[in-house]
């Protein structure tokens, strides 16, 4: 019994709503390199700020590079691009890395299995002139 409240005490949930992409995906990385397993649930309402007609022109251009058969490929479903950017701030070519990639689970709302667990909140209070799209934008505009 002990042993499955340890394995429980090693999970963190992530709630996603209003929070900044690089930051939650830099928190995510860290511990899951710690060893501990990641949940970032309700993925499609992060925000990336910044200009969004730039931010979408960034990404467009991330997906028109190299060539269709060989990559890189980039997702445009909102829970593979936010793995996608935590792996990018992994070393998953290496063992320890692409071990940690695989304890990362994002979801677009929130699962039943997680509805009751404690969620860690990352929410950034936005103002009016603050410049941001969401995750469920960008890939809608993708």
């Amino acid at each position: 019994m002990a042993e499955k409240e340890k394995i429980q005490a090693e999970e963190i949930v992530i709630d996603a709503e209003n929070a900044v992409l690089g930051r939650t995906a830099a928190f995510a990385a860290k511990q899951a390199l710690y060893g501990k397993k990641v949940a970032i649930v309700n993925c499609d309402n992060m925000i990336i700020i910044g200009n969004p007609d730039s931010i979408l022109e960034h990404y467009k251009h991330k997906i028109t590079r190299g060539s269709t058969e060989y990559g890189p490929y980039y997702p445009k479903i909102v829970e593979k691009l936010v793995k996608r950017v935590i792996r990018g701030m992994l070393p998953y070519k290496k063992k320890r890395g692409s071990e940690a990639f695989k304890m990362i689970r994002c979801y677009k709302k929130v699962p039943a299995e997680y509805a009751n667990k404690k969620k860690l909140d990352f929410k950034k209070e936005l103002r009016f002139s603050t410049n941001y799209i969401t995750i469920e934008n960008l890939c809608k505009l993708l």
